[in-house]
């Protein structure tokens, strides 16, 4: 924390450090006192990200960010590096960037929401999972959650259409990057007023390991299995209440509707 307080200094960024111990506090922290400073600075993954994100939006301050977590997915959708004295330096070149942001049930989020495998993986991508092995935990626990993933019956409806599938995962995508480095397609960017659905309707999980780069590579959408939509809202329903994920935290569950914000909130990224 000092070293990142020093490199703020440096750059002529004084900072006030509240006390916050927890994601909840952070919350709160930033509605006292967001307000009354120029700037909110989040140290963290997404998770913290996502936490902050509610009380940002509300006090309409804009965000720097200095990536400090396993996946990073906000920031590298933004291309704000890992390197601490670069993410610095772009905060303070002051460039801001309005971008959307996602909700489902009214809970905000930057990355994507989903119901199904993902929801599984957050419960076994433990802490001491990530701390132990960084990004290869979540090869670790993908291997775990798949050995026993089945599909489920899920309707889907949107603006002009209604479906009903079995589906292994249905994921709604406001930014561009997930899960680590995964697309959510090649065409998603976190400003288009947008979401990115897709639902993969595998009737075997372990077909997902052959998959790998598609979803790397944002093709996954092209697999004949893999459904893909998109629009400013959607509907899931499930047929007994399903948890929904989004930026990696449990936070509501089935029926859900997902809602894009257009231009939400600022944040400080590179010149494009």
């Amino acid at each position: 924390m000092n070293r990142t307080k020093d490199a703020l200094r440096g750059h002529g960024i004084e900072t006030i450090n509240p006390s916050c111990d927890s994601k909840e506090d952070l919350h709160s922290v930033i509605l006292e006192l967001g307000p009354a400073v120029d700037m909110i600075i989040i140290a963290g993954g997404d998770g913290t990200l996502n936490a902050a994100a509610g009380a940002v939006h509300k006090v309409r301050r804009s965000m720097g960010i200095i990536p400090t977590g396993t996946a990073n997915d906000l920031a590298r959708t933004l291309h704000i590096p890992a390197d601490l004295d670069k993410a610095i330096r772009i905060i303070a070149d002051g460039n801001t960037r309005a971008i959307d942001l996602g909700s489902v049930n009214d809970k905000l989020f930057f990355n994507v929401a989903s119901v199904g495998l993902s929801v599984e993986l957050a419960r076994e991508l433990t802490p001491d999972l990530k701390r132990k092995f960084g990004r290869l935990g979540y090869a670790l626990a993908a291997l775990r959650v798949l050995s026993r993933a089945r599909p489920f019956r899920v309707q889907i409806d949107c603006t002009d259409r209604k479906l009903s599938t079995f589906s292994l995962q249905v994921a709604v995508g406001n930014g561009r990057y997930y899960g680590g480095g995964n697309l959510v397609s090649r065409e998603a960017a976190i400003d288009d007023s947008l979401l990115d659905l897709y639902s993969l309707e595998l009737v075997h999980a372990w077909r997902l390991l052959l998959m790998f780069w598609s979803f790397r590579q944002g093709k996954h959408i092209e697999q004949k299995d893999v459904r893909g939509l998109q629009g400013a809202e959607f509907e899931i329903r499930t047929k007994r209440p399903r948890p929904v994920n989004a930026d990696g935290e449990i936070v509501t569950q089935t029926p859900a509707i997902f809602k894009v914000l257009p231009r939400a909130i600022e944040v400080f990224a590179p010149r494009r």
